[in-house]
């Protein structure tokens, strides 16, 4: 009765979670705080559950106190909540110009406020926000200020990632007033919870640790299991297909600059998404928005782009611009690739009353279709202008570097030297490269580089920065590691299906072990370069490659490899089954990163974001997830192949393949769940340290919760016995895996928060 009393609770709790997610979406953050995670009724839910826990704990007689002290850990952590929600106290504190304050606001509901008193007075000194060299890219918000505690006066900084500490109080930096004459800090103070929270995670990080070196414990039993010393094969259907479309090119009628002034022109620094970088970086860009590729009829990025700014008139006609939507194609008549005059007709533009509609909430696929085309066209129209070339940079007196664009109100502060080498630079190269003066044209932008050179302060990257930026544009990463991950997995899997329909050990004339060796050594291969973009993009944007979807994706294919490669050196009689894994998926990985609606811009990180913790958290939690992405493998191949093996009667062989199968994703299982755990309560530290609370139930930090709970059960099969069984096994991590899903896509492109990056 107990048993089912703990299990219809942590159900309960679940189910709930998920569904404030939703509630959460439809309403407002306020509000589900207000009526979910802040009620009295959620706060009993978790309590009962504890005592329910307690109770089984001891009827069952659990005696291993590393188990022991996994549980009591999580008690612990519930326990530090309750006192934080019980006798913690945060809340705003609005600084402006010289008038000293002793009160903060804190929120009580949705529509209701309350104002409370400090034991001292804090008055602003005055409020910084620093840039990155030569953008308005802001690296760091800094507030200086005074507290008055008596006779006592404390000077203080805060900044973001550096809290300040007075008598048990926090300061946080918040936010600011947008005339930068007033700072926002949060204040908090936890006396009680804290300690008891941190206690807490203490406890769970070593007992989930010990969960892996324990020599008696089940993980490593699992590693010396005498299934895993059969030979095993297995298949994996996978249904792949592919085709490539390309339409007839049609020879160009626009006037294209030649490659070598090109490629000078590529050379040179702009200010691009708040980051000086090469104009390549931005040609590139700016191709692959608006036709979807790197290149055009064999022209590469930077040919495109000069020429459109030099041949704007012809390069409207030209058939460049890539309509994605079938609906948009057939609702204006359009082709797959149009161009720029076809929006414009008799005058008007027709997509002006589709993007109006859409701006007020007529946000149906065809209206979204719409809108996306209208940002591809106002680039174009603004590359016309001249908008986006901020190519030249004048430091001003005090260090303060500027880069301006050719056509836009220069400060009078300008020196007149500079005034006229930007009004008249353009049309002298306009000069040089419609007269095919070639020699004239790269000399014109040599002047200009050196220019740069001379005026951009300290602004420009390091050489080191900007040949490595050079040498990633080179190369499409993402694109030519998933074509060659994929076919290398489908090749595996061939060889896994050989293995299984003969009994011929030897393809030709070559040892198993030989043919596994190669593979190895192809994913190393596949490996190596994949780390080599990685430290590519961390050299340019000087921060580890993890701020975004898209270099999140490459991080979790890099773990997903990584791992394989451990598990198939360390695991002899099932290399063949790993490595197929490892391609596929790290392959799948890669290919939602080159496909997937995510920016692959690299650019400044948020100020909050720029932290080591946040950085830990966020490469355990991508190997978490890597691991749970094998053990859905697993268990898809398992039901595939047990699906398989009875059409053919072959229940016997089915069975042993799929133990052996449950064995190995319970060896995933074990450092999934650790590094998961760990990476959660890192991230609630963190957050604890960035803003001042060590858990604010965004829907990510949700998910992630319900997804450790989830797949925590897996590590209760004496408790749960339903699933000893391997299919019932291999279903519920296959669904499981859903929760994974909703935790990156869902929350990310659908529910939003903090931690989205869609």
């Amino acid at each position: 009765m107990i048993k089912k009393t703990v299990f219809i609770l942590y159900v309960v709790l679940i189910v709930v979670m998920a569904a404030a997610t939703i509630i959460e979406h439809f309403y407002s953050t306020p509000f589900a705080s207000q009526y979910i995670y802040g009620a009295w009724w959620f706060c009993l839910l978790w309590a009962f559950l504890v005592a329910a826990g307690v109770v089984y704990i001891v009827k069952s007689r659990l005696r291993k106190w590393n188990l022991l002290l996994l549980h009591l850990s999580m008690i612990v952590i519930l326990l530090g909540a309750y006192l934080t929600h019980t006798t913690g106290f945060k809340g705003m504190v609005h600084l402006r110009g010289d008038q000293p304050t002793n009160l903060y606001t804190e929120m009580i509901s949705m529509s209701e406020t309350r104002t409370h008193q400090l034991p001292f007075s804090v008055r602003l000194d005055h409020f910084d926000i620093q840039y990155h060299d030569g953008t308005q890219a802001a690296s760091d918000y800094t507030t200086h200020f005074v507290i008055t505690d008596g006779e006592t006066i404390t000077r203080a900084t805060v900044s973001m990632n550096k809290v300040f500490y007075y008598h048990g109080t926090r300061f946080y930096q918040a936010s600011y007033d947008t005339d930068n004459h007033g700072s926002y800090l949060s204040v908090n103070s936890d006396p009680y919870g804290l300690p008891v929270t941190y206690t807490g995670y203490g406890l769970l990080f070593f007992s989930l640790l010990w969960l892996l070196v324990d020599p008696q414990g089940t993980f490593r039993k699992l590693l010396r299991s005498p299934v895993l010393r059969k030979s095993l094969a297995t298949l994996l259907l996978l249904v792949a297909s592919s085709s490539a479309v390309h339409a007839t090119k049609e020879r160009f009628s626009a006037p294209v600059i030649d490659q070598p002034v090109a490629e000078k022109f590529g050379d040179l620094y702009i200010n691009y998404n708040e980051r000086i970088c090469p104009l390549q970086t931005f040609a590139l860009d700016f191709l692959k928005k608006i036709y979807g590729k790197r290149s055009y009829k064999g022209d590469d990025a930077t040919q495109v782009l000069m020429s459109w700014i030099f041949f704007d008139d012809a390069w409207n006609s030209e058939p460049i611009v890539h309509v994605n939507s079938a609906e948009m194609r057939e609702t204006f008549g359009l082709p797959e690739y149009t161009n720029v005059k076809a929006f414009f007709q008799d005058g008007e533009y027709v997509l002006g009353q589709y993007v109006y509609d859409y701006q007020q909430g007529q946000q149906d696929a065809l209206h979204k279709a719409c809108a996306d085309m209208d940002s591809k066209l106002q680039i174009i129209m603004s590359l016309q202008k001249g908008t986006p070339l901020a190519i030249f940079p004048h430091t001003f007196r005090g260090g303060q570097t500027q880069w301006f664009s050719p056509f836009e109100v220069y400060p009078k502060q300008l020196p007149k030297n500079d005034f006229l080498l930007i009004k008249s630079y353009f049309p002298a190269l306009y000069q040089a490269v419609s007269g095919r003066e070639d020699g004239n044209a790269i000399q014109l932008i040599e002047q200009l580089r050196s220019y740069q050179q001379r005026n951009a302060g300290v602004s420009l990257p390091t050489d080191m920065q900007f040949r490595a930026e050079k040498c990633y544009n080179s190369v499409p990463f993402a694109t030519v590691l998933f074509i060659f991950n994929l076919t290398f997995g489908l090749i595996s899997m061939l060889l896994v299906l050989r293995r299984l329909t003969t009994s011929k050990t030897h393809l030709l004339g070559l040892r198993p072990s030989i043919l596994h060796g190669l593979l190895i050594m192809l994913l190393a291969v596949s490996f190596l370069a994949l780390s080599f973009a990685l430290a590519l993009r961390w050299i340019i944007s000087d921060n580890i490659p993890l701020s975004n979807g898209y270099e999140s994706m490459l991080s979790m294919a890099w773990f997903v490899m990584l791992i394989t490669l451990v598990t198939a050196l360390a695991m002899q009689s099932l290399r063949l089954l790993v490595i197929t894994f490892g391609f596929l998926l790290s392959g799948f990985f890669l290919l939602v990163s080159h496909i997937g609606q995510m920016d692959p811009a690299i650019g400044h990180i948020m100020p909050v974001l720029n932290s080591p913790l946040l950085s830990v958290h966020v490469s355990i939690i991508m190997m978490s997830y890597a691991l749970l992405a094998l053990t859905f493998i697993c268990g898809l191949t398992a039901l595939t192949l047990s699906a398989l093996q009875h059409m053919r009667g072959c229940q016997q062989t089915a069975q042993e393949q799929s133990a052996a199968l449950m064995i190995l994703s319970r060896i995933f299982l074990y450092p999934a769940i650790t590094t998961l755990g760990l990476g959660i309560f890192i991230g609630a530290i963190w957050a604890n340290i960035s803003w001042g609370n060590y858990w604010s139930w965004d829907p990510k930090e949700t998910w992630a919760l319900i997804t450790f709970m989830v797949y925590a059960v897996l590590l209760h099969l004496q408790s749960v016995p339903a699933l000893r069984a391997p299919q019932r096994f291999h279903l519920y991590t296959t669904i499981a895996f859903l929760t994974i899903v909703m935790t990156y896509f869902g929350v990310n492109y659908v529910l939003g928060g903090m931690h989205s990056y869609a």
